[in-house]
C-alpha cells in the first residue's frame, strides 16, 4: 500500500501531464469542495475567545515573543 507522500507525488505528477483546462477547474473544484466539507466552524467559545484576543492585540495589551521567554526564563530561575 502507498504512503500519504508516494500518493501525493503520483497525483501531483498525474495533475501535471493534464493540460485540459475544463478538467483541471473540475479538480480544483473538487478539492476545494473537499477542504471545505472537512473543516469545521469555529464554536461559539472559540470566536469569543479570538474576539478577545483580538481586543487585546488592539488595545496593546501583548508582548512579544522574546520578551515572554525573558519573562519564563527569570520566573524559572526564582524557583
Amino acid at each position: 500500500m502507498a504512503t500519504i507522500d508516494q500518493l501525493k507525488t503520483n497525483l501531483i505528477s498525474k495533475i501535471s501531464s493534464i493540460s485540459n483546462k475544463d478538467y483541471l477547474t473540475a479538480l480544483d473544484k473538487l478539492i476545494s469542495n473537499s477542504i471545505a466539507a472537512n473543516s469545521s466552524p469555529l464554536t461559539e467559545s472559540q470566536e469569543a475567545m479570538l474576539k478577545m484576543s483580538q481586543e487585546d492585540f488592539d488595545k496593546g495589551l501583548t508582548i512579544s515573543q522574546d520578551a515572554m521567554m525573558k519573562r519564563n526564563l527569570e520566573w524559572l530561575n526564582e524557583k
